[in-house]
């Protein structure tokens, strides 16, 4: 089936790799506008048939100034994100500071400014990318990223309930361990500090998948792509697993 989303005007975040990539991809080929965004313009090069900016989620001033211009949007894609790696021990005041700015704010701020034109015209989608490593399930060393996850859910429920009669959805997508190069940069560091080979590092994010495999970004996209759909209309306020089993 194809133009799933045909008409639908959609924002993405953190579209020039992994995951938001592969949602903003997903998303063209089933007929949408998409407006795809990244911190880094660079990385959004090849993405034909998008509206691609450059835009800092940690910024008030330009997520306001990215809307202005976007215009009305009927999807709302937050897939911005950073994994902290650590224990309570390990996390600096700082760090802590920045993975909630990140992780959490910065779906505050699109979704307070994106939420007002889905309000006036009665419909919308939010997708919040949060994970399976939140309230859902543990990992070790991910302690401000657990938590930060679990305030992306906390908020996609909030904002489902709050605005339930007037046409807008919220969902929050928890994916498991998913090929990227996040993750790619993420099996690197571990490499190093644990003075293991980097295909030993890979092989400890596979064999915590009870599925024996690492998802994918497009596993996870088809996920985005039902949520961001009409089929999905009766559907909000929940936290929707693709995670190879990682929270049985």
């Amino acid at each position: 089936m194809v133009g799933r989303l045909a008409g639908k005007s959609a924002v993405v975040t953190a579209a020039g790799q992994g995951i938001g990539r592969a949602i903003a991809e997903a998303f063209l080929a089933e007929g949408a506008r998409v407006l795809a965004t990244d911190l880094d313009a660079g990385k959004l090069d090849g993405l034909a048939g998008a509206v691609t900016a450059p835009l800092d989620v940690r910024s008030d001033e330009a997520v306001a100034a990215f809307a202005r211009g976007a215009g009305p949007v009927d999807i709302l894609v937050n897939a911005a994100g950073f994994v902290h790696h650590g224990t309570v021990l390990d996390c600096t005041d700082a760090e802590w500071d920045f993975a909630f700015d990140l992780n959490v704010k910065s779906m505050h701020r699109t979704i307070r400014t994106f939420l007002p034109g889905m309000l006036e015209r009665g419909s919308g989608s939010i997708v919040n990318i949060a994970s399976a490593v939140s309230t859902l399930a543990a990992a070790p060393n991910r302690y401000v990223y657990a938590a930060t996850k679990a305030a992306v859910i906390g908020l996609t429920m909030a904002v489902a309930r709050d605005f339930i009669r007037q046409g807008v959805r919220a969902n929050a997508i928890c994916p498991g361990t998913i090929q990227s190069p996040s993750l790619d940069e993420r099996i690197v560091a571990l490499a190093a500090s644990t003075g293991t080979t980097e295909a030993e590092a890979r092989q400890a994010f596979v064999d915590r998948q009870p599925m024996g495999r690492l998802g994918t970004p497009e596993e996870v996209a088809a996920l985005a792509v039902y949520l961001a759909s009409d089929e999905s209309r009766f559907t909000t306020g929940h936290t929707h697993l693709v995670d190879g089993g990682f929270a049985l």
